[in-house]
């Protein structure tokens, strides 16, 4: 298994955790205020997954950009 697929897995487990955590404290919470700062919590924690969802298709696009630009240096060097 490549070394950034499993930091990205990592990462996303990291977010899960604190996630349920999170979770657990909007269950016991009784204040209004709590509840809302959980909300917004739970916000930031789902867009750091989205975000790291989308650092992972970016870094596919540049291998594959990066591996096209070598097979067009190639076939010029071979002409």
């Amino acid at each position: 298994m490549d070394k950034s697929k499993g930091h990205d897995a990592e990462i996303k487990k990291e977010i899960d955790v604190l996630l349920s955590r999170i979770n657990a404290i909007e269950a016991s919470s009784t204040d209004k205020q709590q509840k809302s700062l959980v909300t917004i919590m739970k916000l930031l924690l789902e867009n750091q997954k989205h975000f790291v969802d989308e650092f992972v298709h970016i870094k596919k696009a540049l291998d594959l950009l990066t591996l096209q630009v070598f097979k067009i240096e190639r076939s010029k060097q071979g002409d």
